[in-house]
């Protein structure tokens, strides 16, 4: 029996927050546990992550997102994505495939106005008992920190690209 599944968030304005919860999903998978990540936002960028994903047969990371959305050519292509991703999300969640499904950078749909705190709040209500589920991502609201069993705030106290030292392959990315 795997237990009653945790509702767990990183947030915060510090480095991390995806890092970590792939860290618990290569943990579950480890254990056995079959695991599936939806990417909000995030766009094509080569991440290392999906590198050592792809060696795990218990693991799927499903992207769907275009980048930086004050960068879209089209204001209305990032809210698309992200209601599409939202609606990937519950459909797994709702699913009784996985034991763990990480939602990254779902609090930041959230703050743009893609997702609703309301619609997260009832798939939480309504999941599996045994899933559970990591929520990443800055501006975490304060209903979904309630909701949650463990939250972790991210804070950045120095930052190597506040000092111009660019993202380095393996370490940031």
């Amino acid at each position: 029996m795997l237990g009653i599944g945790r509702v767990i968030v990183h947030t915060g304005d510090g480095k991390g927050k995806t890092t970590a919860a792939f860290g618990a999903a290569l943990r579950a998978s480890g254990h056995g546990m079959q695991v599936a990540v939806v990417q909000f936002i995030k766009g094509a960028w080569n991440y290392g992550e999906l590198k050592a994903v792809e060696k795990c047969s218990r693991m799927e990371v499903i992207r769907i997102g275009s980048g930086f959305t004050w960068l879209a050519d089209d204001p209305a292509e990032p809210r698309r994505l992200a209601e599409e991703a939202w609606g990937t999300a519950r459909d797994l969640a709702l699913s009784d495939r996985y034991d763990l499904l990480v939602l990254d950078e779902l609090n930041c749909a959230v703050v743009e106005g893609y997702v609703s705190v309301d619609d997260i709040l009832l798939l939480l209500s309504k999941k599996p008992a045994r899933l559970s589920i990591i929520i990443t991502g800055r501006g975490a609201p304060p209903e979904l920190i309630e909701a949650a069993d463990t939250v972790t705030e991210m804070r950045c106290v120095k930052h190597a690209f506040a000092q111009g030292v660019p993202a380095r392959k393996g370490i940031e990315y």
